[in-house]
């Protein structure tokens, strides 16, 4: 079902400036943007004093909970990610049993159109023999290879399978860059480590670096389309710095940008644990600047909800992966309101970013004829993080005790609001995303 909304004097981040005025939705598409629009749809909105921006799509996400204690599902992780500002996710393949055949992905699918109230798309997942399946997906968003931090099927650490998948494949290609050789030397070298800050140096910069470098060249040599999960390292950015963006592109995470391994395990311990992991703030601090130079085309959440209690088994026994679908947008937000950014910024990375890199059609821009996606914020409310307050099925923040500036009112998928007044509206239910060729 479609909606329709009708939003008087708010401020709209359009694709290149910000303007103060009305936005008309009909029938789920935007038909109309103009300082004053005379004809009302559907329910009158009064937006003085709120922003509205096109709904944030989050490209990374796992909604099914890779330790398998089913602490977080497509109905929890759907609306957390409402909650947050997100009107459309990515979700990955490391489920169980893992997303590596056009019929689990169409089991997927399924799932997720009773479950999801903001649209949903998936990726599969690729394993050193399943070329055939990787192509015939044809409602996959993309690719995902794990060349490292995967058990059994979806592990391709091999160069020779690696570049088999890019020789062959017909859409997109998303890879955590981890070098799987390197690993296993330093994991040799800290093997009877107890300590949860031995985590980065085990996963060293090196290790994301030399993974980074092996699939940009094989992007270049067989001219596939290329997305770098998770960039972490000032040396991965120095290199994307060479590579052509029309043909790869990168994303962060704010917990590598907001987070710094100086402090960040001592401070929260194995809630701070993810891979790639978090850095010092050298690294952070290149992420900002790739961010600022246009080498990172998007921010993603990388949304893993471990059950706490997993968390608490002592390292080197803790799962990797934390939370964040619901807080990465008021994050950034908080970061405008800090000087740090602009809106416009901020829509580029979280919305627009993410349907070019994955082609997405009529999604991530406040414009006439695109879906009626949106998030409607009050930059001026300031709130802390709270576990208690997460609507994740783990139930836990690793952002607990933060105060941030700059939260979600209201968000509506193709015009319906889903989300208003910090409640879940019941009834709404998302669409799977579709996807077009690149010209």
């Amino acid at each position: 079902m479609l909606g329709s909304l009708t939003i008087r004097q708010a401020r709209l981040v359009l694709p290149d400036r910000v303007v103060t005025g009305d936005l008309l939705i009909e029938d789920g598409v935007i038909a109309e943007i103009g300082p004053t629009i005379s004809r009302t749809s559907g329910e009158e909105l009064d937006g003085t004093g709120l922003t509205v921006l096109p709904g944030v799509i989050d490209p990374h996400v796992h909604f099914r909970d890779p330790s398998g204690n089913a602490a977080e599902d497509l109905a929890s992780g759907s609306r957390a990610a409402a909650a947050g500002g997100v009107t459309a996710f990515l979700d990955m393949p490391n489920n169980e049993p893992p997303c590596t055949t056009v019929e689990r992905l169409q089991a997927k699918l399924d799932d997720a159109a009773e479950k999801s109230v903001v649209h949903y798309g998936f990726f599969i997942g690729a394993t050193p023999d399943n070329l055939d399946e990787l192509n015939a997906a044809e409602r996959a968003c993309g690719i995902k290879i794990f060349m490292s931090s995967s058990n059994g099927d979806l592990l391709v650490s091999e160069p020779k399978d690696i570049e088999k998948i890019f020789m062959g494949a017909n859409k997109p290609i998303a890879v955590h860059a981890e070098d799987a050789s390197r690993l296993r030397e330093r994991k040799q070298l800290y093997e009877d480590t107890t300590d949860l800050n031995d985590h980065p140096r085990i996963r060293d910069a090196e290790a994301a670096l030399l993974a980074t470098k092996r699939v940009a060249e094989l992007s270049l040599k067989h001219g596939q389309r290329l997305h770098i999960l998770h960039v972490t390292s000032a040396e991965e950015i120095e290199y994307l710095r060479s590579v052509p963006r029309e043909m790869i592109t990168a994303e962060a995470c704010p917990h590598h940008l907001f987070m710094f391994a100086e402090d960040a395990y001592d401070l929260i311990g194995a809630r701070a644990q993810c891979n790639p992991p978090i850095r010092n703030k050298r690294h952070a601090t290149a992420l900002w600047q790739g961010l600022q130079d246009g080498v990172i085309q998007c921010i993603a959440s990388d949304h893993t909800p471990h059950a706490l209690a997993d968390k608490d088994a002592g390292y080197p026994n803790t799962p990797s992966g934390m939370p964040g679908v619901e807080w990465a947008l008021p994050l950034m937000l908080h970061q405008v309101n800090s000087g740090r950014a602009t809106l416009n910024q901020v829509a580029g990375w979280m919305c627009e970013g993410p349907a070019k890199a994955y082609n997405i059609p009529r999604k991530g821009r406040l414009e006439t004829g695109y879906d009626a996606d949106i998030v409607l914020v009050d930059m001026n409310e300031t709130r802390v993080i709270t576990d208690e307050s997460t609507r994740s099925g783990c139930g836990w923040t690793p952002y607990a005790g933060w105060e941030v500036s700059g939260w979600p009112v209201l968000t509506a998928v193709m015009g319906r609001p889903v989300f208003r007044d910090g409640e879940i509206v019941n009834g709404v239910r998302g669409r799977a995303l579709n996807y077009v060729s690149r010209s």
